[in-house]
């Protein structure tokens, strides 16, 4: 049998995946494990997007956070064959993947800091250039407020308000209990209402 070493470059997206996508995450990395290119394709494409905005808010960086998501789908397509399933459900196994490799690229650059001008979706390309800009602001101030939180806050509340995760799989992405993950979000949503006071007042005054 082939080690993962050896294995190949995982492949591009794969034509012909839409027979695959009834099957579960879980499902289909068992396929992937055995060299299954259309199924390692199928998850590309659901994860790649909320993934990649995860760590881009870690981060700070979205060109890190884009290498970041190469390194994790890789480890992702040469690791399949060791994952078990019937443990961790594929999606907290997988942030938890991507948040190590996180991380590991901050230690390595410590003390750099990008605001988060990339993250999440862009305004509706309906709205007029000044509705647009104002949006694009009001996102950099947020995004620029999650930038400053410790680390450990960040990671908690960007996975429990902006990936949607429930408490328990927050909590065992980031291997805490659910007491520690409530109190980390209890103080990164305090820092962040203090963070973001000088635009809530902005926004009352336009709204006067």
């Amino acid at each position: 049998m082939t080690t993962d070493n050896a294995r190949p470059a995982p492949p591009t997206i794969a034509a012909g995946t839409a027979a695959l996508n009834i099957l579960s995450d879980e499902a289909l990395m068992q396929r992937v494990g055995v060299g299954d290119q259309p199924a390692y394709s199928v998850l590309v494409e659901r994860h790649l997007g909320r993934n990649l905005g995860f760590a881009v808010r870690v981060l700070g960086d979205r060109a890190d956070g884009e290498e970041v998501m190469q390194e994790a789908f890789l480890n992702l397509w040469r690791g399949a064959a060791n994952w078990q399933p019937g443990g961790a459900r594929f999606t907290t196994w997988f942030y938890r993947v991507v948040l190590n490799l996180c991380i590991d690229r901050q230690r390595k650059r410590r003390g750099r800091h990008v605001p988060l001008e990339d993250a999440g979706e862009l305004a509706d390309g309906r709205q007029s250039a000044d509705a647009g800009i104002h949006d694009r602001q009001v996102r950099q101030r947020i995004d620029g407020a999650l930038a400053e939180l410790p680390e450990r806050q960040r990671e908690a509340i960007s996975l429990c308000y902006l990936q949607g995760l429930s408490n328990k799989e927050a909590a065992a992405v980031l291997q805490v209990n659910i007491k520690a993950l409530e109190s980390l979000l209890t103080r990164g949503r305090a820092a962040l209402k203090q963070h973001l006071a000088p635009l809530r007042t902005e926004v009352s005054g336009v709204a006067q």
